[in-house]
């Protein structure tokens, strides 16, 4: 049977990565998908890989720094497919390797214009539609670099431990209206974020040594936690915080 039958979904950032296993995982399990994306080239490629479903898959291009573009896309996805049952907020940037006093004001508000704020218009965007017909899942794609201390990645850490806050605080708001908000926080995974990291041994093994399970995850790894999330399965469960990272914040 599948999970998400009768369901529409909308990823963001659904071009590569966690995004992309996500929006594969969900058409598997019987939803039309919606993905969102800056570069459309890799937006039809994921649609072409996905293959013929009836027409269940559309791509949106655009960025979540764009409010116009969060309103047309949740739009598009209502005429099309009737509703948005299903809200993916995993656009994101990464920015590593400097220290706070390194960062400039533009590298800054940058990285909270897609990590934070670009979830805040997406999910502004696509709350109507959920209050509308009673019901929808949120699911708020973070990092345990919310969760610990990790060197170098003080806007990037910001961003994320703000995102925790704003699902707690959604998760709360709308708990009567039926619908549920939950977020999912990676360690490292085998990402084209992380392809520079994943290339290089002598960076990357000492990360590793920090994870009980010593390799990166697997972005279909993310994806089934997050689609338990998102099915009817996890009825009873909002506000929760989901560390998938190999048990590296155990130490």
């Amino acid at each position: 049977m599948n999970r998400l039958a009768g369901k529409v979904a909308l990823v963001t950032g659904g071009n590569a990565g966690i995004g992309e296993a996500i929006a594969k995982s969900f058409v598997r399990e019987g939803a039309a998908v919606a993905i969102t994306g800056r570069r459309q080239e890799e937006l039809d490629r994921v649609v072409r890989e996905i293959g013929p479903h009836n027409g269940r898959v559309i791509a949106c291009a655009g960025s979540v720094t764009d409010d116009g573009h969060a309103r047309s896309a949740v739009a598009e996805v209502v005429q099309r497919f009737g509703a948005v049952d299903i809200l993916i907020n995993n656009a994101g940037v990464g920015e590593f390797g400097r220290r706070l006093h390194e960062l400039d004001d533009e590298t800054w508000a940058r990285v909270l214009d897609v990590n934070l704020t670009g979830v805040f218009r997406m999910t502004r965007a696509a709350i109507p539609e959920m209050l509308k017909q009673g019901r929808g899942a949120i699911i708020n794609i973070s990092s345990i670099a919310s969760l610990v201390g990790i060197p170098y990645l003080p806007v990037y850490a910001a961003s994320k431990g703000a995102l925790d806050a704003l699902t707690r605080a959604i998760a709360i708001d709308y708990a009567n209206d039926g619908i549920r908000c939950n977020v999912v926080n990676p360690g490292l995974i085998a990402t084209p974020m992380a392809a520079p990291l994943m290339a290089n041994p002598e960076r990357l093994d000492p990360i590793l040594a920090h994870y009980p399970i010593r390799r990166p995850g697997k972005p279909e790894e993310v994806a089934a936690m997050v689609l338990y999330l998102a099915s009817d399965e996890a009825a009873w469960v909002t506000g929760g915080t989901f560390t998938i990272d190999g048990g590296m914040t155990v130490w």
